[in-house]
């Protein structure tokens, strides 16, 4: 259902605020009449408790946030899946059980498309959730934001606590990670394009067939549709954020390759995992509440690539 809520005048801490997504929530909390608590890890770590409870009780928030995830592609997750796991579930606990115990108003929790099942239908209506096997590549994370969508709904379901849970597509904007073992796709490939460019190389390796599927979302999108969902959901139900729309990993790096004029060739390497062969959300639910992305892939990619070539390299 959705239950008006309003973001004025409140104090909003979001865990995260140095990373892709916690980021794009400052900058658009930045504009709105809120009293925002921006942490990096320095200042709380997230995978201690005492020191959460502590900020807790320093500052008491209105509304949590909780975009901080310990986060990474398919080699990081198939290579570090205790980290994926234990460390998600550390935070979430941490996080989630200090709002309760500070009596925080109001907390969303983001999960992941990656919670749905492998062979899910398409495209992913929210009760698809634990209806069928998970992609093994990704499954450690997945568990992780699973237990922390059920811990949000047990926390509604046992005190009555306003605690809603989303899931974003696969992101990508300002602030990414372009770390070359542990990010995301739209990160990996677009520093992939970039050196192959400025180091004249005749291709760039593709890992995979190209033929699976992928939605992407521009992270101020998200950020919007999270502020959005604050003042307008309030739901034991989870709710999917993206476009509705998804593309051909062959077609995406296409699309980066033209972004940053790489004049090579692309090659696929299929001996490397494909991951789950379509993941597309139904956000017919989001729609209904009266919001929709508002970005292009195409100028959302230009964007990225702006803010890349001027902040990162």
């Amino acid at each position: 259902m959705s239950e008006k809520f309003s973001l004025n005048g409140k104090k909003i801490w979001v865990p995260g605020s140095s990373g892709l997504v916690g980021s794009a929530l400052a900058r658009h909390l930045s504009n709105r009449d809120v009293e925002l608590f921006s942490t990096s890890r320095q200042e709380v770590d997230l995978f201690n408790s005492a020191q959460v409870d502590d900020f807790y009780q320093r500052t008491r928030p209105d509304v949590v946030i909780l975009a901080a995830a310990k986060v990474g592609g398919i080699y990081a997750n198939m290579t570090y899946p205790v980290d994926f796991i234990s460390g998600n579930l550390q935070i979430q606990q941490n996080v989630i059980g200090g709002a309760f115990r500070s009596n925080v108003k109001k907390l969303l929790f983001l999960g992941s498309s990656c919670i749905y099942p492998k062979a899910c239908p398409q495209p992913m209506k929210e009760e698809f959730l634990l209806s069928g096997p998970l992609e093994k590549t990704n499954e450690w994370y997945a568990v992780a934001k699973i237990a922390g969508i059920k811990l949000c709904q047990a926390y509604r379901k046992q005190y009555g606590r306003d605690f809603i849970a989303a899931m974003p597509t696969n992101l990508y904007g300002p602030n990414d990670n372009f770390d070359p073992e542990n990010s995301h796709v739209p990160a990996g490939l677009l520093q992939r394009f970039h050196a192959a460019k400025i180091n004249d190389a005749s291709e760039v390796v593709v890992w995979g067939s190209g033929r699976v599927f992928r939605e992407f979302l521009h992270v101020d999108d998200l950020a919007e549709a999270c502020l959005f969902l604050l003042e307008n959901y309030s739901d034991e139900g989870i709710i999917n954020i993206g476009t509705g729309q998804d593309v051909s990993i062959a077609n995406f790096a296409h699309l980066i390759k033209d972004c940053v004029s790489f004049e090579g060739d692309l090659v696929f390497d299929k001996t490397r995992p494909d991951g789950t062969p379509r993941k597309r959300l139904d956000v017919s639910k989001m729609n209904a509440l009266g919001w929709t992305s508002r970005i292009s892939l195409e100028e959302g990619l230009k964007d990225y690539y702006r803010w890349y070539l001027e902040n990162y390299r």
